[in-house]
């Protein structure tokens, strides 16, 4: 006959348990040390400021002098070869209201706003950013082939924000630099 009780408990039996539990709690807790490591190296890495906070402009003056006065908006080539397209968000529209680009070209957009936050995003692409009064948002983007995209503002920024879009029209690359080295800024306006 045996010495040993049904009721009293097994010593190697509440041995193992407790050895996996502490593995799976090291375990558990070197991932959570992981996470956090990986958090902080993000947030130093990219300075903790998304890169369209790393440009300011004046708001109030966007339109007189600068960068974004109302001649320079639109696509146009630099010296370098390269495509840049201005434009500005304001309550409630886009200006200019359609963007004129080259397919398979590099192109370099650069925005704000002259008032409120707004969002931009380009319909069936990966472009979507926000455009924020003061700074000064800047993409590089290519779009592969011709076609037209609708650009709505995707931001509530205000009672008439439904009605604040815009349109990208994609044309061929040898279209777009031949009018370029007619007009010195293009929009589908100007073409």
């Amino acid at each position: 006959m045996s010495t040993e009780t049904p009721h009293q408990p097994n010593h190697d039996a509440h041995a193992v348990a407790m050895r996996v539990e502490r593995r799976w709690a090291i375990f558990a807790g070197g991932l959570i040390l992981l996470l956090v490591c990986m958090m902080i190296y993000i947030g130093v890495h990219t300075a903790m400021m998304p890169p369209s906070r790393v440009e300011t402009i004046d708001p109030t003056k966007l339109q007189m002098s600068g960068e974004f006065v109302e001649t320079n908006l639109g696509s146009a080539v630099e010296k370098d070869g390269s495509v840049t397209v201005r434009f500005i968000a304001q309550q409630y529209s886009f200006t200019p209201q359609c963007l004129l680009v080259p397919a398979d070209t590099p192109l370099t957009l650069r925005t704000t706003s002259a008032d409120v936050v707004h969002g931009l995003e380009v319909m069936e692409t990966n472009i979507n950013t926000m455009i924020e009064p003061g700074y000064v948002s800047t993409l590089n983007t290519v779009f592969p082939k011709p076609g037209e995209h609708l650009m709505p503002c995707h931001e509530y920024c205000g009672y008439g924000h439904q009605t604040m879009w815009a349109h990208v029209k994609v044309i061929d690359k040898a279209t777009f630099f031949e009018a370029a080295r007619h007009s010195r800024r293009l929009s589908c306006v100007s073409r």
